[in-house]
């Protein structure tokens, strides 16, 4: 497919960092998508766990909680971002575009997103629609737009078991592998939804197993993505 044909191109040019000018300071600065409505859980947890380690590096990390941006929608399918003044650029004007804008000029990328449905969240599945869509040209030569590859992370956390969603985790790291820069991955399964789950009378769940997994094994996938982070910073990342 397209996105197989195109991820050895896309991972020529991977970590081209900038050079400072003599006498001045450069900070790398990466990106942190939320894609998940919830402030202080699994997702957010382990997002500010990736910028931690980003920070620990010497680099900057900002935090987008895309849940809190003004009304965005995905590609409306204006092909604007084909034309040749804004080639690999969408146009679509609302809360979205500054984003784009600025994972343009990043030096990493990390997305982040619960699991809902089997799929990731609405507003996840209309970031990715506008990032890739812009960079795909429809032309046999070139194949995609990319001025430039970054490293890329993606996080999914799920209530379903460990490994349940490998398949799906895998497909969204594959586009940024291929249209943004070479994607690692981080997942979380299990996880704890609620502190309450009497208060919703669900029974499916057993909450003491849920709270002590949240006890015994999500600290250590915390630590995993501080260190991925940290990783991406450093340009660690083959």
């Amino acid at each position: 497919d397209v996105r197989n044909a195109l991820l050895p191109r896309a991972r020529q040019n991977i970590m081209e960092a900038q050079v400072p000018v003599e006498g001045e300071s450069f900070m790398k600065h990466f990106i942190v998508l939320n894609a998940g409505p919830r402030k202080g859980w699994n997702t957010d947890l382990l997002l500010t766990k990736a910028a931690e380690g980003i920070r620990s590096e010497g680099a900057d990390a900002e935090i987008i909680d895309l849940y809190r941006l003004d009304k965005f929608t995905g590609c409306v399918s204006c092909f604007g971002c084909k034309t040749a003044a804004h080639l690999g650029h969408c146009v679509c004007r609302d809360g979205l575009k500054p984003v784009l804008e600025k994972i343009d000029a990043a030096d990493g990328l990390v997305i982040g997103s619960p699991n809902y449905l089997g799929e990731v969240t609405s507003v996840c599945r209309a970031l990715f629609e506008r990032l890739i869509f812009q960079r795909l040209t429809y032309k046999k030569e070139p194949r995609i737009y990319v001025e430039r590859s970054i490293p890329t992370l993606f996080v999914l956390t799920h209530n379903a078991p460990d490994g349940a969603y490998d398949e799906l985790t895998k497909r969204y790291a594959g586009m940024l592998s291929a249209f943004v820069g070479p994607a690692k991955t981080l997942t979380a399964g299990a996880t704890l939804q609620v502190n309450d789950y009497g208060r919703y009378g669900w029974d499916m769940f057993d909450p003491d197993e849920r709270k002590a997994r949240r006890e015994t094994v999500f600290p250590g996938i915390e630590r995993q993505a501080f260190e991925l982070g940290a990783a991406m910073a450093r340009g660690d990342w083959a």
